[in-house]
């Protein structure tokens, strides 16, 4: 069994309040890898970026002062050029999801867990680490064709900390 993960593939770090021209170009990318999954019966699970209107005064907030993700927001939604269907769909405080982790645990026969999305260097690296510290005999991969960070540098240091990390980087 795979389970293909779409991390933050949200308006606000798509073309909102942190949005990049990278998130932007890998858009249908993502469309059509969630596509291709599904006809193959790959479990597909989204994670979202959610914060309070409080956020500015929380930790995040403090060190990264551009409101995003604010619950129910245009900018929380993930974008709808995304099939989202009937996925189960994890709303998150931070970085990475332990209850993302500790759903897909419970899956039966489960052999490998692929990573798409935004940010690279921040919650894709970051659900990729909890995902492999939970499960360290499944393969998880990362396609580096879907994912997006802040910068173009940043985007390659996430790629090369995951490979040390044993966690496969493909470019499809």
């Amino acid at each position: 069994m795979k389970v293909l993960v779409v991390v933050d593939m949200q308006n606000d770090f798509i073309d909102g309040s942190l949005g990049t021209k990278e998130a932007q170009v890998i858009v249908p990318n993502v469309a059509q890898k969630i596509k291709e999954e599904r006809k193959n019966g790959t479990i597909v699970i989204f994670t979202r970026d959610t914060h309070q209107e409080n956020y500015l005064q929380t930790q995040e907030g403090k060190n990264l002062p551009v409101v995003h993700c604010i619950k129910e927001s245009d900018g929380w939604q993930i974008s709808s050029k995304l099939d989202v269907a009937d996925s189960k769909i994890f709303d998150k405080s931070s970085f990475g999801s332990l209850s993302l982790a500790d759903y897909i645990a419970t899956i039966e026969n489960l052999e490998e867990i692929e990573l798409v999305g935004l940010c690279t260097g921040i919650c894709v690296i970051s659900n990729a680490f909890i995902l492999k510290a939970k499960m360290p005999e499944v393969k998880i991969i990362v396609d580096s064709s879907c994912c997006a960070c802040v910068t173009p540098q940043s985007h390659e240091t996430a790629l090369n900390a995951m490979k040390l990390c044993q966690i496969n980087v493909i470019d499809d």
